[in-house]
């Protein structure tokens, strides 16, 4: 079902869990379907690639992975394992490049509609600013989880393709089954997904204070670049634990044994409480926005 037969189908009824599930449909596709969002998927599932080819060259050649001991986190270990390449895309795309593709997709949902002149046929249905709000943010979450499962999957194919799998020796030095290795993967995979709820709300804020999807995706990104220049500066130290990525590379803990939970629980927590604040000046911001196109 388009988008247009989803509207014309709610039209003229009252909301009804059914019919926004088919909006939500709507626009997940509509969203995947986008060529940008390829191009955004296709480079991140680039960079395990690129990380691993660049791993199996430089051990052919006999230096160590990671340039003796630089790089990301884990790179070293990638020979022994494949497994660890999965840990090492993780590491390198979430700084910069899985935060700017939300920061694309979140900039784009309010503004770019509103661009387009498509936002208030949107609201012609039943389904209301704020149900279509959550949709939008609903949407752009699923795109958080997409984008990491890109990433990650493409490591564990080009780390099985180039590297040998097995057990797995953690930070703390054990070690665990290549089974329960994959498990932990998963289980970092949704942790970085969740790190991105901040950035979402963030981003789905912006969108709603402009009609261009172009500017609001600029904004959004430079946002996001200035937080994590704040985030490196010493002097600022006292202020850094606020900030959204500052514990983002705390699933690294999920592979100590035992996992250490306090970073993954400050992580968290700080993604949900830049999701509460920055989606209810998203809510506020949008029921009382004048939509003139």
């Amino acid at each position: 079902m388009s988008r247009a037969d989803v509207l014309l189908a709610g039209a003229g009824r009252r909301p009804n869990p059914l019919w926004t599930l088919g909006l939500l449909r709507s626009e997940l596709v509509t969203t995947v379907r986008r060529w940008r969002t390829l191009a955004l998927l296709g480079v991140l599932a680039a960079v395990p690639v690129l990380v691993g080819i660049a791993v199996k060259i430089e051990t052919r050649g006999g230096g160590p992975a990671g340039g003796g001991g630089e790089g990301p986190a884990f790179i070293s270990q990638i020979t022994n394992n494949g497994l660890f390449l999965v840990f090492t895309a993780l590491a390198a795309t979430l700084p910069f490049f899985l935060p700017m593709a939300v920061g694309v997709v979140a900039g784009d949902a309010i503004a770019g509609e509103a661009g387009a002149g498509t936002l208030r046929y949107l609201l012609v249905a039943p389904a209301g600013r704020t149900r279509l709000l959550l949709t939008k943010y609903a949407t752009v979450l699923a795109f958080c989880l997409l984008a990491t499962l890109v990433v990650a999957v493409s490591a564990l194919l080009v780390g099985a393709l180039l590297f040998p799998l097995g057990e797995l020796t953690t930070i703390s030095g054990t070690r665990i089954s290549f089974a329960e290795g994959l498990g932990r993967a998963l289980l970092i995979a949704l942790v970085v997904a969740a790190s991105l709820v901040g950035v979402a709300a963030l981003g789905l804020f912006v969108s709603t204070l402009t009609n261009s999807g172009i500017a609001a995706m600029a904004t959004t990104v430079g946002l996001l670049i200035t937080v994590q220049i704040v985030d490196q500066i010493p002097q600022l130290h006292a202020l850094q634990p606020y900030l959204f990525p500052h514990y983002w590379l705390s699933f690294a803990d999920l592979m100590r044994d035992p996992v250490y939970w306090d970073d993954l629980v400050k992580n968290l927590g700080l993604q949900a409480l830049y999701a509460a604040v920055f989606g209810a000046a998203a809510w506020a911001r949008f029921t009382a926005k004048d939509i003139n196109a």
